[in-house]
């Protein structure tokens, strides 16, 4: 699969005037926006701010910190509402920053791989649920 960037802006809802924009990778493989620890300082200061565990896809556990609320803007989508995982990469290099599944499902963003790029999706997925009540 080839690599898909999407241009981004993140803004800290409690200083709307700090923001970062920046292409970010798709991975669909993880499910949080991710942004490199050293970004931090440059979104201010944060409403909440939690330390949290990940898991990389070689099995190795890390420390992030989550932080928030921020808005997302991927360009051409819609805003949505959730919260940046600040992570330091391996070897103490700056992680590369990610857009997960999560806030792709919010912004109704979905992956075209024969295209490599992001489409829009019509509904948010609630199959779940409708089984739930049948039940």
């Amino acid at each position: 699969m080839g690599r898909i960037v999407a241009e981004t802006t993140v803004t800290n809802r409690a200083d709307g005037d700090k923001s970062i924009e920046c292409g970010m990778l798709v991975d669909t493989g993880a499910g949080a926006l991710i942004l490199p620890a050293s970004w931090k300082a440059r979104l201010g200061r944060f409403v909440r701010s939690d330390p949290v565990e990940l898991q990389l896809a070689n099995q190795e556990a890390v420390r992030g910190e989550a932080c928030g609320p921020v808005e997302i803007r991927i360009h051409g989508f819609r805003p949505v509402w959730n919260e940046a995982i600040f992570l330091t990469g391996e070897d103490g290099e700056d992680a590369e920053p990610l857009l997960g599944y999560v806030i792709l499902e919010q912004a109704q963003a979905a992956v075209d791989m024969l295209g490599h790029r992001l489409v829009p999706v019509r509904y948010i997925d609630m199959k779940s649920l409708a089984g739930a009540a049948a039940a």
